[in-house]
């Protein structure tokens, strides 16, 4: 491993950039985790850990920070596309205390904009049979209902959402 990271660190690139793939072979001898664990670690060293957690970024946004579940591997969020890509470790799901539940792919694409998450690709809900969440919002400005678009619109209480909660894997999105 080490071969190869000294051997990418010789390509012309910057001497930040060369300093730190050098160390990433060092710091992954001191790594006692599992392998998951090391490729999220390599994952984030790599791209560049974002400066905010997710739900940091939800909240500044004006979407509950509790609408994703907290073992999320990381996320990607392209600020001038407004894109952003949350990853899992598994499709999950998440049991709120209003009773909804929701399930995730082990990765979800989403448009967020002030109050809204729109375009949503890997997320449902379950209103009978599961379907598929194409928005989250907020019904109004400071409202307490999150309305979830998945065929129909049905709105939920925004405090059932407040906080990131673990999810449980599940076998199929």
């Amino acid at each position: 491993m080490d071969k190869a990271l000294k051997k990418v660190a010789s390509f012309s690139i910057p001497k930040k950039a060369k300093e730190e793939i050098s160390s990433i072979g060092e710091d992954l001898s001191r790594f006692s985790s599992t392998v998951e664990e090391k490729a999220k670690w390599i994952f984030e060293k790599l791209k560049g850990k974002p400066s905010k957690s997710l739900p940091d970024l939800l909240r500044e946004y004006g979407i509950p920070q509790g609408l994703f579940p907290r073992n999320i591997i990381c996320y990607e969020f392209d600020e001038s596309k407004s894109k952003l890509i949350v990853h899992l470790p598994s499709t999950c799901e998440i049991s709120f205390k209003d009773s909804s539940v929701l399930r995730y792919a082990t990765r979800v694409k989403a448009t967020l904009s002030r109050g809204k998450l729109s375009g949503i690709e890997g997320m449902k809900t379950k209103v009978l049979v599961w379907v598929k969440v194409t928005q989250v919002s907020l019904e109004s400005y400071k409202s307490d209902k999150v309305c979830f678009m998945a065929g129909v619109k049905k709105l939920r209480p925004k405090d059932a959402y407040d906080m990131p909660r673990d999810s449980i894997t599940v076998e199929e999105f």
